[in-house]
């Protein structure tokens, strides 16, 4: 069988390592193109020898994407950011970042390209964020039409930034907050069900040009998750409703230290429900079965208990 080449940008964060594994274990040779290669090189022993590379690009390079792209036969883009830091803007990040790779890959001859957006994209969105993924879906179409597009919902497994922030949270606070009351709707999905997801979109040559919604097999109120939170943690803490304007003001705040916890973009992500719409395609159609929240968050979230095992859990 011929080498298979893929290149995967943003292949060292929460996805990447996921989808990484499976990769190595399907016999790709994997491109880990990221801004900092030695961040990458836990990645190495989950394939062969020299089977898993990290390479040194940014994806706003344009030159740099495609030279790192020359030769391979498919390309994920999984580079995504939360809030705006100086160049690390939205527009240059997400929007300018697909339109590298959707022009870079279509000059190469390269039609196998996945892109991981969010549920909740789209041009006319509250939430900058939003609407910067959605521009990005769209020029990366404009230059690569056979494009394939995945939207997860909230993404969960034991190295997430979701049910770990309210874990570490609930060890240093008698108050776990609800915001808006706690009634937006979440529909988390398995990070490994996500990376099984673009495995199909890079196997299956029907997928091009689709999007996909995927979501796990419940939604669940934001209330529902702050009670697993402290229902699993065993911590008896309160759950306390915080209005939106007061959680505004907060994120006011917050926004200019070096790393936010909550940004007034974010707030506004959170004022919407993060749910698959009815009619869309999504993990079914891929033939994949939604792993519940209930089956792996438990798992990590017992970390949290008082005597439990101290510090982040780490991938394995």
């Amino acid at each position: 069988m011929a080498r298979r080449d893929i290149v995967v940008f943003g292949g060292s964060g929460f996805i990447g390592r996921y989808l990484v594994r499976r990769l190595a274990s399907d016999g790709w040779r994997v491109i880990v193109a990221v801004r900092d290669v030695e961040n990458a090189a836990f990645l190495q022993p989950l394939g062969d020898v020299s089977q898993i590379v990290a390479v040194r690009a940014d994806i706003t390079d344009k030159a740099r994407v495609a030279e790192v792209i020359e030769g391979a036969s498919a390309v994920v883009n999984l580079v995504g950011i939360l809030y705006e830091r100086g160049q690390r803007t939205f527009r240059r990040v997400h929007i300018d970042g697909a339109r590298n790779i959707g022009e870079a890959a279509a000059a190469a001859g390269i039609r196998n390209v996945v892109q991981v957006s969010a549920i909740g994209a789209s041009l006319h969105a509250p939430a900058a964020y939003a609407r910067s993924k959605a521009a990005a879906e769209n020029s990366l179409r404009e230059a690569l039409p056979e494009a394939k597009i995945v939207r997860p919902s909230i993404v969960f497994g034991a190295e997430d930034g979701f049910f770990n922030l309210f874990g570490r949270l609930v060890t240093l606070s008698p108050v776990l907050p609800l915001f808006g009351g706690g009634m937006t709707r979440f529909q988390p999905v398995y990070v490994d069900d996500v990376a099984a997801a673009i495995m199909a979109c890079l196997g299956d040559p029907g997928t091009a040009g689709e999007t996909y919604k995927l979501g796990g097999p419940s939604v669940y109120t934001f209330k529902h998750l702050m009670e697993m939170v402290r229902r699993e943690t065993q911590r008896h803490v309160w759950l306390v409703p915080m209005p939106f304007l007061f959680v505004k003001i907060g994120a006011f705040f917050l926004q200019f230290a070096p790393k936010p916890l909550l940004t007034p973009d974010q707030v506004k992500l959170m004022q919407a429900d993060n749910v698959v719409a009815s009619g869309s395609l999504g993990l079914s159609e891929l033939g994949i079965v939604p792993t519940t929240v209930e089956v792996e968050v438990p798992t990590y979230l017992a970390l949290y208990r008082r005597g439990g095992l101290r510090g982040r859990p780490r991938f394995g």
